[in-house]
């Protein structure tokens, strides 16, 4: 179900409730909230792990009833079984500590990797049959969730490629390729780089996160860009911006590309709930190199 605001007019929640508030897509979630004024409490992994047993009761203790709740803890990217099952105990601890506990909003952070590929551009409606375990993990998330939850209570946000430069996973794309550029090292493709994604600012999710927990929205939502690049483009965008003397490099694809080499997303339904224009990649790398230019115009070596 597409999302769907509850909401007519923005209204600040008592309070919300962030699972997984260290991460990179956590943590810019949190900054938004307070930086826009509203009221969070941060469940975070060193004090409040959510693979112990022993933590459900005290965090249920913390709940409050008119708290908005944002799930986003998990091990990810999920890569194998082992770690499939690892995330599916965070899951089922997560629904004992909701479970028969009034609160006022959950949004679940998912991800596109639940969708099956397609030629065509990807909606919220699209159909979902996830190849990957990570997207295999994100769809039981969703499917759990929407059998624990009142379906007007609970949405899911669906984040495509995220590039920020706060990113910790290091993935083969913008956040790696910026990396290697400040490291004064080549970059290395995946065959020729031709396979275009979508690619969406970690601001940019963070706004709608705050969107949909301001209108108190139900259903789904896909966070991207509308914009499909190639890794090559990527790259090539990368190097002209900083002048970077590093070399593009080519290799011979020993696996099928990802995708069918293309995987593009409608974003309309971000335009029509909340009227704002998610930022395009040619700007939004601009942020992956902010603080190097702040050090060059003050004049520091770099």
């Amino acid at each position: 179900m597409k999302l769907i605001k509850k909401n007519k007019n923005p209204i600040k929640p008592k309070r919300v409730v962030i699972f997984g508030a260290n991460g990179f897509v956590g943590s810019s979630i949190a900054n938004d909230l307070q930086f826009n004024g509203i009221k969070i409490l941060k469940i975070t992994k060193d004090k409040y792990d959510l693979l112990k047993e022993e933590n459900i009761k005290k965090i249920r203790k913390l709940l409050k009833s008119d708290d908005s709740i944002i799930f986003i803890s998990a091990l990810a990217p999920c890569k194998n079984v082992e770690m499939l099952r690892q995330n599916i105990v965070i899951l089922d601890n997560f629904c004992k500590i909701i479970n028969n506990k009034k609160f006022n909003h959950l949004v679940n952070i998912s991800s596109d990797a639940v969708f099956a590929d397609s030629m065509k551009k990807i909606n919220e409606t699209s159909s979902k049959e996830p190849d990957s375990v990570h997207g295999i993990m994100h769809l039981t998330r969703e499917k759990v969730l929407e059998s624990n939850v009142d379906a007007e209570k609970l949405a899911h946000v669906r984040p495509t490629l995220i590039y920020g430069k706060n990113d910790s996973h290091n993935g083969y794309g913008p956040n790696l390729f910026a990396r290697l550029i400040k490291a004064k090292k080549n970059i290395t493709l995946f065959g020729k780089g031709e396979e275009r994604r979508d690619h969406v600012l970690i601001d940019d999710v963070a706004k709608i996160v705050r969107h949909v927990i301001l209108y108190k929205c139900y259903g789904s939502i896909n966070a991207v860009s509308g914009n499909v690049i190639s890794f090559y483009n990527v790259a090539k965008n990368l190097k002209k911006q900083t002048k970077s003397k590093n070399k593009i490099i080519t290799t011979r694809r020993k696996i099928p590309m990802p995708h069918n080499g293309y995987r593009a997303f409608d974003n309309s339904l971000i335009k029509k709930l909340f009227n704002f224009k998610m930022i395009d990649p040619e700007t939004g790398f601009k942020e992956l190199f902010k603080w190097q230019w702040l050090l060059v115009l003050l004049g520091w070596l770099i």
